[in-house]
């Protein structure tokens, strides 16, 4: 971990922040009290249209058509909808 002084990261940051993207951390300091802390960021996850698939809970799931048919008009009758 290394410590820099607030002027010294406002006149080097581009150097630390290269020491911060090849694993270090940076602490910048004023009057030799720590204020704050540089670190990597985290990289998103990259995701592929259907990794939902790969998921435990969707292990057994098949698509029923059926489900999105439209309704016959005595289907929508027995619902209260009017044909």
């Amino acid at each position: 971990m290394k410590a820099a002084s607030l002027y010294d990261a406002k006149t080097h940051l581009s150097a630390l922040l290269s020491d911060v993207e090849a694993g270090d951390e940076v602490v910048i300091t004023r009057h030799g009290k720590p204020v704050a802390r540089l670190v990597a960021a985290e990289q998103p996850v990259r995701r592929e249209p259907g990794d939902w698939r790969s998921l435990p809970a969707w292990a057994g799931f098949t698509y029923d058509p059926a489900v999105f048919a439209p309704l016959s008009a005595e289907e929508a009758a027995a619902e209260g909808w009017e044909a």
